[in-house]
């Protein structure tokens, strides 16, 4: 049962769009935005996630700017800020199982693993998805597509997949082997009807108000330039507050445990996962100390051209060594002026940190502040 009032506005059914690791949570973003920044005056995030951020700054009347490198996150930020109507998703959803019966050869051909993963009602639906839905071009597209990674895996009964969680994708030997030992098998459903009633429950109370924002997909260390080009181009103020959490040194891979929903964004189809096929420069665990530390300083030292001198930086960082020095160290570096403050974050809740295995007294998070004295 909902915690009572917890839905009761567009805003609340939209913050959480998306399962995510390593999001911020939308109360802490929102706290953080009104105490450090000022309606009309801008927010930037260069590692934005599924945007919780920016949800949190152009809900609150304050512009939006911010980078993500994972397409998967980055549907899900800039969809939830700008959503496309019910009616259209709807027409589209429709339109992709008109089409879906065209699919049935090439679905017939991926490896065992969708085939355990999703019926045949639903694979060929995918397929379709994966072919036509010009996801990064059109607001319609990525707000179907945006609904489509939500449920594409996760509990047997609340998504268009065979049993599993619904954040992190296990490598397809695991699930088929889990599956077979407990004779479990994909859900046989009409996409339609299915969709029908998610739409209904995300826009019962419309669409939230957004002031204007700008989110770039791509590596953070190399699209500054644009993303500062396109907020002077869109005559923006100098952000007042930059709000972010950098990945963790060490932890994951966010690319890895996405794999299903990248390979439905267009990515290669797969029996056998090994991290190795999501090795991007700045895509994996981050265990290079030289490569994580150019990666902190190259992003902060740009973000400071696009902030006021007087803005507050406000960044979340893992507990951990070496990742707690290096974060310091940059931000040190980067903002030389301003005066930093560290406040301990115990273990409240699951923090990444956890989830992936690290069970250290020293586990939880830190959050650096950074402010100019006057």
């Amino acid at each position: 049962m909902e915690p009572r009032g917890k839905y009761l506005t567009a805003k609340a059914r939209w913050a959480g769009m998306g399962p995510y690791f390593a999001m911020f949570p939308s109360a802490f973003a929102d706290e953080v935005v009104a105490s450090y920044s000022k309606p009309g005056e801008t927010v930037l995030d260069p590692f934005a996630g599924r945007g919780t951020s920016l949800f949190s700054a152009a809900t609150a009347g304050r512009y939006a700017l911010g980078i993500e490198i994972n397409p998967v996150g980055w549907i899900y930020g800039i969809t939830k800020l700008n959503p496309a109507s019910k009616e259209s998703v709807l027409e589209r959803i429709a339109e992709v199982k008109s089409s879906a019966a065209l699919y049935k050869a090439s679905a017939k051909k991926l490896p065992a693993f969708f085939h355990k993963c999703f019926s045949t009602t639903v694979l060929p639906f995918l397929m379709c998805a994966r072919s036509i839905l010009e996801w990064r071009k059109c607001d319609v597209d990525r707000t179907v597509m945006a609904f489509l990674l939500i449920h594409l895996h996760g509990k047997s009964t609340d998504s268009l997949s065979n049993q599993m969680r619904q954040t992190k994708a296990m490598s397809p030997r695991y699930a088929i082997e889990w599956w077979r030992e407990r004779d479990f098998n994909p859900p046989t459903l009409d996409p339609v009807d299915f969709f029908k009633k998610k739409l209904r429950w995300r826009y019962a109370k419309g669409t939230p108000d957004t002031s204007k924002s700008i989110v770039l997909l791509g590596d953070s260390a190399s699209l500054m330039a644009e993303l500062e080009e396109a907020h002077i181009k869109n005559a923006l103020p100098p952000a007042s507050l930059m709000l972010t959490s950098p990945p963790y040194f060490g932890i994951t891979n966010y690319h890895y445990d996405q794999w299903i929903r990248l390979w439905l964004l267009g990515g290669p189809p797969t029996d056998h996962l090994t991290e190795t096929q999501f090795r991007g420069k700045h895509q994996g665990k981050f265990a290079n100390v030289g490569v994580y530390r150019n990666l902190l300083s190259e992003v902060f030292t740009n973000s400071a051209r696009m902030l006021r001198k007087d803005a507050v930086v406000y960044v979340r960082s893992d507990r951990r060594e070496p990742t707690v020095s290096l974060m310091r160290a940059a931000l040190k570096e980067a903002f030389p002026s301003h005066r930093i403050r560290r406040a301990n974050r115990p273990v409240a809740n699951q923090t990444q940190t956890r989830l992936f295995g690290h069970h250290a007294p020293q586990s939880g998070e830190v959050d650096f502040i950074l402010t100019r004295p006057e």
